[in-house]
């Protein structure tokens, strides 16, 4: 198992390949429910009805209130977890040391030892860290915190990174020529959001889908390269664009859509919760009823962070400029930067 600081995180869940539009790849996934968890202990003696209403509306409070700072770090992300989601958190805190374990099961220490995701240390035997429950809230609200679930992605995560070897992906050296172009890490928006560009007119006539399985080790690089500029402090998702301009109706071969669907099957399963919007540019029209046509399969959820915008500077940027600025906005899509 390969650990170290390069492991670090670039479809930022849901960047999606450099394809034209299927099914939205999207971090949130319906689960069958929500298991309920219950905390305190049996009382040793049988309390007065007025003690046992006092008690019982102590329990309560201890419920919907997370732990003190003193017993709890923050940040300002974990500040915002809601009473359910810290009782998920905690339990499945706990179950770091079989997680480890059933992700690296030819590890004697892996119930011990620390484990670098994303650029996060997450110790199993002292997981208490704001930026450990940022990223380890990912995969529970991804599952609707569904325990089982969320461990399973986890676990399924941590061994496809190993076996993907996602640190040599981060490290290679991909032609300029052929990848160059494809996408593109420009400014942040008014939250502080970094925003990733992605640009599929500029895979035709590369070599880009030649090779499959360099192009999804060049796109994993490259997602994991966004996430790198996450804090998980204050931080902790991108705004994607996503540029269809010079997309033309024959430019999809079979290599393009098995590598959509690659492509898309990794970041669904293991880049969970990491989307703050996505904007669609400069669509065809003949590629716009796609959209129409998966949209009743969307969430309403997933719909509220979606946008498909029109053509050109001045349509682009009534959609972009409200909340990127117009120094952090290109002027291809309607701000002042000289961009890329």
């Amino acid at each position: 198992m390969s650990r170290g600081p390069n492991d670090q995180s670039a479809s930022v869940s849901d960047s999606g390949p450099l394809i034209a539009p299927a099914v939205p790849e999207e971090d949130r996934h319906p689960s069958a429910g929500t298991p309920e968890h219950c905390e305190g202990r049996a009382l040793e003696f049988s309390p007065s009805p007025g003690t046992a209403v006092a008690l019982a509306s102590a329990e309560l409070v201890a419920k919907a209130t997370p732990e003190t700072d003193d017993d709890e770090p923050q940040n300002a992300l974990t500040k915002k977890f809601t009473a359910a989601e810290w009782s998920a958190l905690r339990e499945f805190r706990s179950m770091l040391p079989a997680t480890f374990t059933g992700a690296f099961p030819d590890r004697p220490d892996a119930s011990s030892a620390p484990y670098i995701l994303w650029g996060v240390t997450i110790d199993p035997t002292k997981p208490k860290d704001p930026r450990v429950s940022v990223i380890l809230m990912k995969f529970l609200r991804a599952r609707n915190l569904n325990l089982d679930e969320a461990k399973a992605m986890f676990i399924s995560t941590l061994r496809w990174r190993q076996s993907f070897d996602v640190e040599g992906a981060i490290k290679e050296q991909y032609p300029e020529d052929v990848f160059g172009g494809l996408g593109k890490i420009f400014g942040k928006d008014k939250q502080g959001h970094p925003v990733v560009y992605n640009l599929y007119g500029a895979a035709k006539d590369t070599g880009a889908f030649n090779d499959i399985q360099r192009f999804l080790r060049w796109r994993v690089a490259f997602m994991e390269r966004s996430i790198a500029l996450l804090d998980f402090e204050t931080v902790d998702r991108a705004i994607q664009i996503h540029d269809y301009e010079g997309v033309g109706l024959f430019d999809r071969t079979e290599n393009s859509k098995r590598a959509a669907s690659e492509a898309t099957s990794i970041f669904q399963g293991h880049y969970p919760e990491l989307l703050a919007r996505k904007f669609f540019v400069n669509v065809p029209s003949f590629m716009t009823w796609i959209f129409w046509l998966f949209k009743p399969l969307i969430s309403s959820a997933t719909l509220g962070k979606m946008a498909v915008v029109g053509s050109g500077p001045r349509t682009i940027g009534a959609a972009l400029l409200p909340i990127i600025d117009e120094h952090e906005l290109p002027k291809r899509y309607g701000g002042s930067a000289e961009g890329f």
